[in-house]
């Protein structure tokens, strides 16, 4: 990106707020422009500057990370979140993909590394610590779920498989509608009958589902 990558910030914690916005701001040129503790003033923050992306935490008080997240989507807030969190519970990463979250970082991770992914999801990537990459796929390959609809790829139209690629590659509804040369409406009425045939709650979830199918078919061919 040729502009600052613009972040907001919520945490209980304000060590951590502090310590993370000045690492983000001063050693890697990011602008942090709301940082806080408080869901209200979150949303405020959102709503005023249209961040690039949220970097949020998980365990909070008194307000969880998983409720406050819920909370954003219903106030019609699309800004991208990436998850930074000390849990590495295979539940969490599940749900906070189910939710839709684009990146899942471990607070143990280190700082650089943390920056860089926080630069490839503000790109459109979807990113992952690598502590939580197996966990990831084990919840695709290893459950039910996961299995029925990794078979349920089969049942996607031409069209589908198009727009689950450009899903996989992190592309927005509008910058799909751009691509295929169809209306952004078309797009996400796509994106749900996409979700529907792969029995999944989130686009993450799709994209993660298409990334394990590729390897799959490069593995065994």
């Amino acid at each position: 990106m040729s502009e600052k990558i613009r972040v907001a910030l919520v945490d209980d914690h304000s060590l951590c707020r502090s310590g993370l916005t000045e690492l983000l701001m001063h050693r890697y040129g990011m602008t942090v422009v709301g940082a806080t503790g408080d869901a209200d003033e979150l949303i405020r923050v959102l709503r005023e500057h249209r961040p690039d992306l949220l970097v949020m935490d998980l365990r909070m008080e008194p307000v969880d990370g998983f409720t406050l997240f819920e909370r954003i989507r219903k106030e019609g807030l699309e800004t991208p979140v990436v998850i930074l969190t000390m849990s590495d519970a295979e539940a969490d990463l599940s749900k906070a993909l189910r939710a839709g979250a684009r990146g899942y970082l471990l607070k143990d991770m280190a700082p650089e590394d943390v920056a860089d992914a926080i630069r490839r999801v503000a790109a459109g990537e979807m990113v992952v610590a690598p502590a939580m990459t197996i966990k990831m796929l084990d919840i695709l390959q290893n459950g039910q779920q996961g299995q029925a609809s990794k078979d349920s790829l089969e049942l996607l139209t031409e069209r589908e498989r198009e727009i689950l690629q450009l899903l996989a590659r992190g592309e927005s509804n509008k910058a799909i509608a751009l691509t295929l040369g169809i209306s952004n409406d078309t797009v996400k009425q796509h994106v749900r009958h996409i979700l529907t045939k792969l029995n999944l709650t989130s686009r993450v979830e799709a994209a993660v589902l298409f990334a394990v199918k590729q390897r799959d078919l490069v593995q065994h061919p």
